[in-house]
């Protein structure tokens, strides 16, 4: 795994210097440092998880056959226009979430002399895709079938995040709002077309395929998407901070989560109150309350029920799909998540 990742590594350096030379704009060493501070800051510093799984599905595709040089090559190239792309919706979702930490870091907006150039920053991670995508992609037959997947999760991806946000909107906290279908259709738009769906997508058109022949593929791995946002919602509440590395504030931050839509779904009229009282408020008694009455409705156990239930799905759905080869793409994205503590 760590070879795996050096050498993935390896082609973020090439990359990075491929757009710091780019004929298409004169830099200077100012603007040059920039662009190369910025993109060492929120490009390679996640767990790579996204870009990774583009060479993983390719591989899994060819069936064990032996990769060339240039097809890993570019199925790293484009696991790491995923990893940008990821970095774009990052850099300026900390600004609209006014977050503090990244990563374990400073949010990039908030690291002295960058405040509100961060969002130029975004705009220019944005267009890198298109610069890594024409130098390297330009000659394929498949080169605007990317253009159009990267265009159109994009697309998808904003439009989640702003139903989030206007569900979500300061002075309207309104728990009236929040359903199972609502919190469905945010995770599906703002998370799982870009984190399950694109990596998958960019593999089969690698691979020569038309992606209009596996909506049935990518409707599995949106279900895959909406029960990993779903344990990520548990583990908000219910994981050790420890092991996932963070300490959860869907209750404080009002969040649309799964927990609490859940807990809507199954309480009383007393304990409906509790939560309206108590949700979304930042001081740790009221928290803690919500979390009483997460315990009282039994929420861990209808996770539980939940999580069961969402893998016999998954798995009856893969094993209907006729190729073999999908099969094993599917079924490797799933063992990474089932069952996960972080």
């Amino acid at each position: 795994m760590a070879d795996l990742k050096s050498a993935f590594l390896k082609v973020y350096s090439q990359l990075k210097s491929e757009l710091l030379q780019d004929p298409a704009f004169e830099f200077t060493d100012d603007s040059r440092q920039w662009v190369d501070r910025m993109l060492d800051y929120n490009v390679p510093g996640g767990k790579l998880n996204r870009g990774l799984s583009v060479i993983d599905s390719y591989r899994l595709l060819k069936e064990g056959r032996e990769l060339t040089e240039d097809e890993i090559f570019l199925a790293t190239a484009l696991g790491w226009c995923i990893e940008w792309l990821q970095a774009y919706f990052l850099v300026l979702d900390d600004i609209m979430d006014n977050s503090h930490t990244r990563r374990g870091h400073p949010c990039w907006f908030r690291v002295p002399k960058v405040g509100l150039i961060a969002v130029n920053d975004g705009v220019l991670l944005r267009n890198h895709i298109a610069r890594i995508l024409k130098n390297h992609f330009k000659g394929k037959p498949y080169y605007v079938d990317l253009l159009d997947l990267f265009n159109e999760v994009e697309f998808q991806t904003a439009s989640g995040q702003m139903i989030d946000l206007i569900t979500t909107i300061e002075g309207e906290k309104d728990l009236s709002k929040y359903s199972l279908s609502k919190h469905r259709r945010i995770v599906q738009y703002k998370t799982a077309y870009y984190s399950f769906y694109l990596p998958v997508a960019c593999a089969l058109v690698m691979s020569g395929e038309n992606l209009d022949n596996h909506i049935d593929v990518k409707n599995i791995l949106v279900d895959m998407g909406i029960y990993f946002q779903v344990q990520d919602d548990y583990l908000d509440c219910f994981g050790d901070p420890e092991t996932i590395g963070k300490v959860g504030t869907d209750i404080e931050d009002f969040k649309c989560s799964w927990l609490v839509v859940k807990a809507l779904e199954i309480c009383n009229e007393e304990q409906k109150k509790v939560l309206y009282d108590n949700y979304g408020k930042p001081n740790p008694e009221n928290v803690a309350k919500v979390k009483a009455l997460y315990n009282e409705l039994n929420l861990k156990g209808v996770f539980e029920d939940y999580e069961s239930k969402s893998y016999e799905k998954l798995v009856t759905s893969i094993e209907a799909h006729p190729s073999k080869a999908v099969q094993s793409v599917l079924k490797s994205f799933l063992g990474k998540i089932y069952k996960r503590q972080k």
